[in-house]
């Protein structure tokens, strides 16, 4: 074969794989089947989990990966068990998440902590010895110890989550009384401030409005709300809110008093945090500041007396 033919073979060869290409990012540009059809559903999926941008991204690596992590998540399962305090840390997270997808996340920190550790290793190894016993062992730590990030990194979501919603809250009840005093009905109120408002516990109010829009009673709505909120101040103004609605008691005052209560106890939970730390506060004064104050005073002196000692 001479050398011109095989030139045109492999040029022939990389136009057609940036064809292929091209054809393919034509074919991911199309409008998908839920975005051709959510206009006409959108009464029934607000407060729905959106669809995951870039799936098709990932369809291949799940394809190949999938069952070998799903595998690993149900040992990591039996292993550490714990599947309702997962379920709950979740739900009170909003997550679209399953339990069976946050065990594949947590084998996935796992696995990379234990490639990240086994990485450093063997770049330590080419310029020192390294018993691989020893190395070993690290990586299996290194790869427990992100499993039980995952869970712990979890923890945390919730807790930001539920002082995202507790900061929030008061504004959304004076808006809600505000549309309850305007004359709207508890229903039509909800919707307009989730349609304003943006934030964590805007979307727990519009998963409330979609499930009253599919047919379920708001008061068993307004008690999932509690039931699944790790926040006190939500699940009073839940059940309050349930209780007008069944007993036609006005909303207004309590609205306001509830928001009311919650700004005081923010001003007071930061009153109490400044207290506390008051204490680390004094942390750079005693280690830092008072060391550098105390040899610029007694440093002339030894100097002097270096100089003056024969």
């Amino acid at each position: 074969m001479t050398a011109p033919l095989l030139g045109a073979l492999l040029a022939a060869g990389v136009a057609i794989g940036l064809l292929e290409l091209v054809r393919v990012a034509r074919l991911r540009q199309r409008p998908s089947l839920v975005s051709r059809i959510e206009p006409f559903v959108r009464d029934v999926t607000v407060g729905m989990p959106a669809p995951r941008q870039g799936a098709e991204s990932w369809a291949a690596g799940r394809a190949v990966f999938g069952p070998a992590v799903r595998r690993t998540a149900g040992v990591v399962e039996r292993v550490l068990g714990g599947s309702a305090s997962v379920r709950r840390r979740l739900r009170r997270r909003a997550s679209t998440s399953t339990l069976e997808e946050f065990r594949a996340s947590q084998v996935v920190w796992g696995v990379a902590a234990f490639g990240a550790s086994a990485a450093v290793l063997l770049s330590w190894g080419m310029v020192a010895d390294v018993r691989p016993l020893a190395g070993l062992i690290l990586c299996v730590a290194a790869g427990v110890t992100g499993v039980l990030a995952r869970d712990l990194a979890l923890t945390h979501e919730v807790q930001r989550h539920e002082e995202r919603v507790t900061r929030e809250f008061p504004t959304l009840a004076d808006l809600l009384a505000l549309a309850v005093a305007a004359g709207e009905g508890p229903v039509s109120a909800l919707e307009r401030v989730a349609d304003v408002s943006n934030g964590a516990m805007s979307r727990d109010l519009r998963t409330v409005v979609a499930d009253v829009r599919t047919g379920r009673p708001l008061a068993d709505a307004l008690d999932d709300l509690s039931a699944r909120t790790g926040v006190p101040a939500v699940a009073r103004f839940a059940e309050t809110l349930a209780v007008a609605v069944e007993r036609g008691t006005p909303l207004v005052d309590v609205l306001h008093a509830q928001a009311a209560d919650v700004r005081e106890a923010g001003r007071r939970e930061l009153v109490e945090s400044g207290a506390r730390r008051e204490v680390l506060m004094l942390v750079p004064v005693v280690f830092l500041v008072l060391p550098v104050t105390v040899l610029f005073a007694f440093y002339p002196g030894l100097v002097s007396l270096s100089v003056t000692t024969p």
